[in-house]
């Protein structure tokens, strides 16, 4: 845990460490973050390397980028901790697999994703810069993603999208008037802004969640009276 000035670790025991959150090269974040951890006697290991872009350089080489805004870094921390709180309602409408409402750092999007049961075609990978193995489990079976990432708009955007792509999902109508289908990203978007404009931003962006799952499960076939909870339960 931490704030907008340093990023603090802290450990059962009480002992803390802290590395301060400022423009400096990723390797020198990257090398100080995972010291304070040594220091703390916390065994850590992540994969060492951006995942989904290209290049992608290494954490602990990356000295090409050094900048960082504590304003903007905050205000995205906001967007993912309000896109947090109506995805988990979203959430809880599922009886069948569902995923957490989980942070992805590669595309840097917060993601809610349901599953059909039934095995989906293996995935063709392709992915810059993560394994195909990963892709190939992650879209082992039929699945309806949603979430929120920063791209898609001016201020970010939520999105919905189907695993294996269904005829028809593309033209399917959904809620609200501001959401559109974009055939280059090969799914639905709701730009944040049209969400946090509107007179009741909880209701705007549940519609879209939820407009967008039904018709992946009506075009797909799922078997919705066992996957789902009643409306009148919601």
């Amino acid at each position: 845990q931490g704030n907008q000035d340093s990023r603090t670790t802290r450990t059962y025991s009480q002992g803390t460490r802290q590395v301060p959150l400022v423009a400096q090269p990723v390797a020198e974040f990257y090398t100080r973050t995972l010291g304070a951890l040594d220091e703390l006697g916390i065994a850590t290991r992540i994969h060492g390397t951006p995942n989904e872009v290209d290049p992608a350089i290494p954490f602990a080489q990356d000295r090409e980028h050094d900048s960082y805004d504590a304003e903007a870094a905050h205000l995205f921390w906001r967007q993912l901790v309000q896109a947090q709180r109506v995805l988990q309602v979203f959430r809880a409408d599922f009886l069948g697999k569902v995923g957490p409402v989980h942070f992805f750092w590669g595309a840097m999007d917060l993601a809610c994703t349901r599953f059909s049961g039934r095995t989906a075609p293996p995935h063709p990978g392709g992915i810059p810069n993560c394994p195909d193995r990963v892709m190939t489990e992650a879209y082992s079976h039929e699945l309806s993603s949603c979430g929120f990432w920063p791209g898609g708009g001016d201020e970010g955007a939520f999105y919905s999208y189907v695993y294996p792509g269904l005829d028809g999902f593309g033209e399917a109508p959904v809620r609200p008037d501001a959401a559109h289908y974009s055939a280059e990203l090969g799914e639905f978007v709701l730009p944040y802004e049209a969400v946090r404009t509107a007179a009741d931003p909880d209701t705007e962006l549940l519609q879209f969640l939820r407009s967008t799952y039904e018709a992946a499960a009506r075009l797909g076939a799922w078997d919705r009276d066992t996957l789902e909870r009643r409306p009148d339960a919601r």
